[in-house]
Protein backbone atom coordinates (compact mmCIF):
# COMPACT_ATOMS: atom_id res chain seq x y z
CA UNK A 1 0.00 0.00 0.00
CA UNK A 2 1.21 3.35 -0.91
CA UNK A 3 1.78 5.78 1.50
CA UNK A 4 0.19 9.12 0.85
CA UNK A 5 2.29 12.66 0.76
CA UNK A 6 0.34 15.70 2.51
CA UNK A 7 1.99 18.33 0.63
CA UNK A 8 -0.33 21.43 2.03
CA UNK A 9 -0.28 22.99 5.41
CA UNK A 10 -3.75 23.20 6.85
CA UNK A 11 -3.36 26.00 9.53
CA UNK A 12 -5.30 25.18 12.52
CA UNK A 13 -5.34 28.37 14.62
CA UNK A 14 -8.04 30.78 13.71
CA UNK A 15 -7.07 33.63 11.28
CA UNK A 16 -6.79 36.64 13.51
CA UNK A 17 -5.73 38.94 11.05
CA UNK A 18 -9.09 38.43 8.97
CA UNK A 19 -11.36 38.29 11.57
CA UNK A 20 -9.73 42.03 12.64
CA UNK A 21 -9.85 43.08 9.13
CA UNK A 22 -13.75 42.22 8.93
CA UNK A 23 -14.59 43.43 12.06
CA UNK A 24 -13.41 47.03 11.22
CA UNK A 25 -14.71 46.37 7.71
CA UNK A 26 -18.34 45.76 8.89
CA UNK A 27 -18.79 49.17 9.77
CA UNK A 28 -20.39 50.96 7.33
CA UNK A 29 -17.18 53.34 6.32
CA UNK A 30 -14.59 52.85 3.62
CA UNK A 31 -10.82 53.13 4.37
CA UNK A 32 -7.81 53.65 2.22
CA UNK A 33 -5.10 50.77 3.65
CA UNK A 34 -3.20 52.44 6.08
CA UNK A 35 -5.63 54.11 8.24
CA UNK A 36 -7.54 50.35 8.23
CA UNK A 37 -4.24 48.69 9.07
CA UNK A 38 -3.87 51.44 11.83
CA UNK A 39 -7.27 50.43 12.99
CA UNK A 40 -6.13 46.79 12.35
CA UNK A 41 -3.28 46.79 14.42
CA UNK A 42 -4.75 48.54 17.44
CA UNK A 43 -6.92 45.60 17.82
CA UNK A 44 -4.72 43.48 17.46
CA UNK A 45 -2.46 44.57 20.18
CA UNK A 46 -4.87 44.66 22.57
CA UNK A 47 -5.82 41.55 21.76
CA UNK A 48 -1.97 40.69 22.43
CA UNK A 49 -2.02 39.33 18.99
CA UNK A 50 0.13 41.53 17.12
CA UNK A 51 3.57 39.64 16.98
CA UNK A 52 6.16 39.21 14.28
CA UNK A 53 6.68 42.79 13.62
CA UNK A 54 4.62 45.48 12.46
CA UNK A 55 5.65 45.05 8.88
CA UNK A 56 5.31 41.73 8.34
CA UNK A 57 1.79 42.08 9.94
CA UNK A 58 1.30 44.41 7.00
CA UNK A 59 2.10 42.60 4.85
CA UNK A 60 -0.13 39.82 5.78
CA UNK A 61 -2.79 41.85 6.61
CA UNK A 62 -2.65 43.64 2.49
CA UNK A 63 -3.06 40.00 1.73
CA UNK A 64 -5.85 39.17 2.97
CA UNK A 65 -7.33 42.16 2.11
CA UNK A 66 -6.58 41.10 -1.24
CA UNK A 67 -8.15 37.78 -0.78
CA UNK A 68 -11.34 39.12 0.97
CA UNK A 69 -11.63 41.59 -2.16
CA UNK A 70 -10.88 38.92 -4.92
CA UNK A 71 -13.77 36.74 -2.56
CA UNK A 72 -16.25 39.64 -3.41
CA UNK A 73 -16.18 40.08 0.77
CA UNK A 74 -15.01 43.73 0.01
CA UNK A 75 -15.38 46.30 -2.51
CA UNK A 76 -12.10 48.64 -3.59
CA UNK A 77 -12.60 51.88 -5.15
CA UNK A 78 -9.59 53.31 -6.24
CA UNK A 79 -7.27 53.21 -2.94
CA UNK A 80 -10.24 52.73 -0.72
CA UNK A 81 -11.51 49.89 0.83
CA UNK A 82 -15.58 49.24 1.67
CA UNK A 83 -17.05 46.06 3.16
CA UNK A 84 -19.82 44.34 2.37
CA UNK A 85 -21.44 43.59 5.61
CA UNK A 86 -23.76 40.86 4.48
CA UNK A 87 -20.94 38.84 2.85
CA UNK A 88 -18.22 39.34 5.76
CA UNK A 89 -21.31 38.40 8.12
CA UNK A 90 -20.84 34.68 6.30
CA UNK A 91 -17.13 35.12 6.81
CA UNK A 92 -15.86 31.82 9.10
CA UNK A 93 -12.11 31.99 9.90
CA UNK A 94 -12.38 29.31 12.97
CA UNK A 95 -12.49 25.89 11.89
CA UNK A 96 -15.49 23.96 12.79
CA UNK A 97 -15.42 21.88 16.28
CA UNK A 98 -14.07 18.23 15.73
CA UNK A 99 -16.88 15.79 16.04
CA UNK A 100 -17.51 13.85 19.33
CA UNK A 101 -16.02 10.67 19.12
CA UNK A 102 -18.25 7.63 19.07
CA UNK A 103 -18.37 5.07 22.40
CA UNK A 104 -16.77 1.68 20.99
CA UNK A 105 -19.31 -1.07 21.55
CA UNK A 106 -17.44 -4.39 23.23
Amino acid sequence: MAIQKRTAFSRRLPDLVTEELAAVLSSRSSFEFKDLFDKVYERLKARNAASGGEEMLRLRAYEKLQNLVSRGMVKKDVKKYKGIPKQLATLQTTPPPLPAPQPVEA
